[in-house]
């Protein structure tokens, strides 16, 4: 389904942060891994969430959901026989649990989105894989990939962290589960450590021992150990919120977003910093953040690489801004869903914006007066350049139509909700 977004002056209202989809993944995963039952509250459904519910109830797990709550029995160390898996077009979960199937006689993880998630590169996790004893069937690194795994081994292990830091926390949540005690050393440098320190914060809420070093490039794992059944909160999402406070900061607008915490270890908090240093009147206290916008912005240079899942958001407002932005180390955003450099800088150009792009860069020339807008854009099937341009569909003089919208629901399905509830002018087609 495609999305007509009509220029909107104003947004006012209040909603609740959607649930952070990093967290609930990874609270899903290690209540799977333990033995006995794991209660999460106020789990995040979206694609990707599903996914991981999804394959592992084929793994083993017994799940028993309500509206507050997720029930779930787990299987330890020893998933279920299964031949295959369908993690639909959610990267972390393959990569979490291509680690998980070492523990599996044979599985494959089936290619259902070879124009998406199929197209994206694993050879990094691959080869650590291929470390731990583990026979890994692929094309080229790519789905389909079968994992003839039983007994992986533990001791030296190298893995990469110059295109994901996915495949560094897909062997966190393995190798304590291993015989042997194991040594993780970390390869070139190490994008998204945020999203690490989320991972061990996550297995220690477990009880599992890791010894890291402060750089996140060294890990020293004891062996034997067992994930223990704990009761989890989910935090409120900062990655899909910092679409709706762009949204308040580019427009007039009254907006309260709930439930996102001043202390999060979430990378992407650092959008309430990079939006007040472009000087949105906005305020952060008792987990609320209030935006008063008054669509007027100052360029910002920002290091991208500990909000990845921000940039996109913050880009579209340093479209409207009063000079030029610089967002750089962002390179891997080029291995997301699409490339969201020149995929999105392309999409951005036809609404018409004027921004460059380098091979680890995103330079944004704003223009405050607005966009003329009027055109079809192409989302490229990813959730975050959806939002983003929505963003950007707010400040156009005529409609834009977003392509395949419906792709939202990856990480965010109420976003239009959330959207129209604030006042937006959207339409689905």
């Amino acid at each position: 389904m495609d999305v007509i977004v009509r220029p909107t002056p104003e947004l006012n209202g209040e909603i609740g942060a959607l649930s952070s989809k990093n967290y609930t993944t990874r609270y899903l995963l290690v209540a799977a891994l333990a033995e006995g039952t794991s209660t999460i509250y106020y789990p995040a459904h979206s694609e990707d969430s599903d996914a991981m519910r999804r394959c592992i109830t084929d793994l083993g797990a017994v799940l028993k959901e309500d509206d507050e709550k997720i029930v779930i029995t787990g299987f330890g160390r020893t998933p279920k026989d299964v031949k295959e898996l369908n993690v639909g077009n959610a990267g972390a979960v393959l990569r979490f649990l291509m680690a998980i199937a070492a523990l599996c006689p044979e599985v494959t993880f089936v290619n259902t989105y070879p124009d998406s998630l199929g197209k994206r590169p694993h050879d990094d996790l691959i080869t650590s894989l291929h470390q731990l004893g583990v026979e890994v069937e692929h094309q080229e690194g790519r789905l389909p990939i079968t994992i003839r795994g039983g007994a992986p081994k533990g001791g030296k292990i190298t893995v990469s962290g110059a295109v994901s830091s996915q495949y560094l926390s897909a062997l966190l949540f393995l190798t304590p589960l291993l015989e042997e005690d194991s040594e993780i050393e970390v390869l070139d440098d190490l994008k998204s450590k945020v999203v690490v320190g989320q991972t061990l914060e996550v297995l220690e809420q477990a009880g599992i021992i890791i010894h890291a070093s402060d750089d996140y490039m060294s890990f020293k794992i004891p062996g034997r150990q067992s994930y223990q059944a704990k009761t989890y909160t989910v935090q409120g999402d900062y990655p899909g919120s910092a679409a709706i406070l762009a949204a308040a900061a580019v427009t007039k607008s009254n907006v309260k977003v709930h439930r996102l915490a001043e202390h999060s270890k979430q990378g992407e908090r650092a959008v309430v910093d990079v939006l007040q240093m472009m000087d949105v009147p906005l305020t952060h206290k008792d987990d609320m953040v209030h935006v008063q916008g008054n669509g007027r912005l100052r360029p910002v240079e920002f290091d991208g690489d500990a909000a990845t899942d921000a940039v996109l958001a913050m880009v579209a407002a340093a479209v409207f801004a009063d000079g030029t932005s610089r967002f750089y180390n962002v390179e891997n955003l080029r291995y997301k869903e699409c490339d969201r450099i020149t995929d999105y800088l392309t999409e951005l150009r036809k609404a018409g914006a004027n921004v460059e792009e380098r091979q680890a860069e995103i330079i944004v020339h704003g223009r405050p007066s607005g966009l003329e807008g009027g055109v079809e854009i192409n989302a490229h099937y990813d959730h975050r350049v959806i939002m983003a341009l929505t963003i950007v569909g707010l400040r156009c003089r005529e409609p834009l139509v977003i392509k395949d919208a419906h792709h939202v629901a990856k990480s965010y399905p109420q976003f239009f909700d959330h959207m129209t509830a604030l006042g937006a002018s959207v339409e689905w087609v």
